[in-house]
């Protein structure tokens, strides 16, 4: 279940909040966590008291049971690491799956401006690869950064019970290490963004070249879709070059000050030795506190590099989520119920994002469950008249009323319930037909959906085919013919049964004889619904009961066919051009 969560927090904040569903399995992470620290900075001390106590008096009984509680030890190190490699990856692909499935669900929320402007394959990115790295991110980090503060604060005590010159030392060292860390994290992570940017432009140009496969076949562009591909490979490979540069160039300065630190550690010891201020099993112990030092040091080099790409990613999640949809439900919005179709447009004026205005001052009445077509030349703002209805855009003045309450009033899904569309570009999931039919209403029956299909006319032809019902229409129904996939549609709207419907040129992709066959069942839908006609063929619209002739000045004429032939004006203009041979 998706959890709400506030996205106008800063990005660490959020980011935590995940982690509230998985919190006991992340707090045993942490407690086997702290356990591997605990080993960790105890052996150095075990090995120093060995040395010091067994070995010189040969002590031969304590010196092996010291060594089998060192064995036990390292058997309860090995389950707790099991337990922190298992598990905890597994609470990151919780996160991340948590995450996506936000993702997704706001995806779902945003208006039709947003994939206006933005590319499927970047959308996809978004869900998938920038998430990647927040499994390795959301388990490695904490844990990482926890057995680090640990090791590095318990190794510094030890240490300074021994020697608190060592002790200086490392005092030193440190904050040599992690303001270098500190320093290289914000060229990695923009370093890491532009990696994801270059990724989702790849998958975008993908996404666009194997959709538009047979369209470059059939142009003989194979060489210049390998060229376009070419490029953005290109400049992808550049930006994870200069990632890995300065991924490279970070690892190694950190390497270099690792290992100078056990030079130093060793040379200082000698000198103490030397003074006779120190024994060699001190000297031994801080080399090995040294080691033990030095690997939360690794972890942090390794939470830097895991932090800068999957914070990359995380940042670009955000960046989805923080975007408002334009079109929400108002304050006390109500249920459309009992629906008898009654439309009213009141001086409507719309305009898309880059502010061109496409309608301006359209005032329309439609009665209920008559059928109203619009026709003119395109660009006129039929379909965007039409879109405003189910609230797929907002207008910028003017009410658009159903049954007298304006649709801004009227909660959203209950309002696109009402209204069903049948387009010229039939879109089909790539499932079954059975599927896609029982798209128009989730849960319906098969003597339903049977029903539907022969309304739409399409049962006869469903049963000639392979596997019936159950067959797989391919990739937005590509094994279909142009008029199955119309029916199809048609059926799916017969299913969803709506009061009020909209045909977009349902019929102007079909040849002549599919479309009269097709038109038959588009009447049989519209019997009894507020219908809205889209059409370029004006045969089509002979006898809807008004005509509306719009271009991008407005209405320019209403009537019937009869009517508006008579009148001579741009509706006649129109047809004759039509029907002139």
């Amino acid at each position: 279940m998706t959890q709400i969560k506030n996205f106008d927090r800063g990005a660490l904040g959020i980011f935590a909040s995940y982690y509230k569903p998985h919190w006991k399995l992340f707090a045993a992470d942490m407690v086997c966590a702290s356990f591997i620290a605990g080993v960790d900075v105890a052996f150095p001390m075990m090995t120093k008291f060995t040395i010091e106590k067994f070995l010189p008096g040969g002590l031969f009984r304590g010196f092996f049971v010291m060594a089998a509680f060192m064995v036990f030890l390292y058997i309860l190190r090995m389950g707790f690491t099991w337990f922190v490699t298992y598990w905890g990856h597994t609470v990151g692909a919780y996160i991340e799956a948590d995450m996506r499935r936000d993702l997704f669900s706001h995806l779902q929320q945003l208006s039709f401006s947003f994939y206006d402007t933005n590319r499927t394959g970047q959308i996809m990115s978004r869900v998938t690869t920038d998430l990647f790295e927040v499994t390795e991110l959301s388990h490695h980090g904490p844990e990482d950064l926890f057995i680090s503060i640990l090791t590095l604060i318990g190794s510094f005590i030890l240490i300074l019970f021994i020697r608190w010159e060592m002790a200086l030392i490392f005092i030193i060292v440190l904050p040599l290490m992690l303001l270098h860390i500190l320093h290289s994290r914000s060229s990695m992570m923009k370093a890491s963004r532009k990696v994801k940017e270059r990724t989702a432009e790849i998958n975008a140009d993908l996404e666009s070249s194997i959709s538009g496969a047979r369209t470059a076949k059939a142009f003989t562009n194979e060489l210049y879709e390998k060229k376009k591909f070419h490029g953005g490979n290109e400049n992808f490979k550049s930006a994870k070059k200069k990632y890995y540069f300065s991924m490279a160039t970070f690892n190694s300065r950190l390497e270099f000050l690792t290992h100078i630190l056990n030079v130093v550690v060793i040379a200082a010891g000698g000198f103490f030795i030397l003074r006779g201020r120190m024994t060699l099993s001190e000297l031994i112990t801080c080399n090995l506190f040294a080691a033990a030092f030095l690997a939360p040091i690794r972890r942090l080099q390794n939470f830097v590099e895991q932090y800068t790409t999957g914070m990359a990613g995380f940042g670009r999640f955000l960046e989805i989520m923080k975007m408002k949809p334009d079109i929400l439900d108002t304050p006390g919005a109500v249920n459309l119920e009992h629906v008898a179709g009654d439309i009213a447009y009141r001086n409507v004026t719309f305009a898309y994002n880059n502010n061109i205005t496409v309608l301006r001052n359209i005032s329309l009445d439609i009665p209920a469950g008559s059928v109203c077509a619009l026709v003119g030349p395109s660009g006129g703002g039929k379909t965007s008249l039409c879109h405003l209805l189910p609230r797929f855009y907002d207008i910028r003045e003017g009410s658009i009323t159903i049954d007298g309450v304006d649709i801004r009033n009227i909660n959203l899904e209950s309002l696109r319930r009402s209204i069903g569309i049948v387009q010229q570009d039939v879109f089909l999931f790539a499932g079954t037909i059975r599927e896609n039919i029982e798209y128009g209403r989730i849960g319906a029956a098969d003597e339903e959906i049977i029903e539907a299909a022969q309304r739409a006319e399409i049962h006869e032809d469903i049963l000639r085919m392979s596997d019936g019902y159950d067959t797989i229409v391919g990739e937005r129904g590509i094994t279909l013919s142009g008029g199955q996939k119309q029916r199809i549609s048609i059926a799916r709207i017969f299913l969803k049964n709506p009061p009020i419907l909209i045909l977009d040129e349902a019929t102007s992709a079909l040849d002549s004889a599919t479309e009269s066959r097709i038109q038959e069942s588009l009447e049989e839908l519209s019997r009894g619904r507020t219908t809205l006609v889209i059409a370029h063929r004006l045969s089509t619209v002979r006898n809807a009961g008004n005509i509306i002739v719009i271009d991008d000045v407005g209405i320019r004429e209403t009537g019937r066919h009869e009517e508006l032939l008579a009148r001579g004006g741009m509706y006649a203009d129109l047809y004759k051009a039509q029907f002139a041979g």
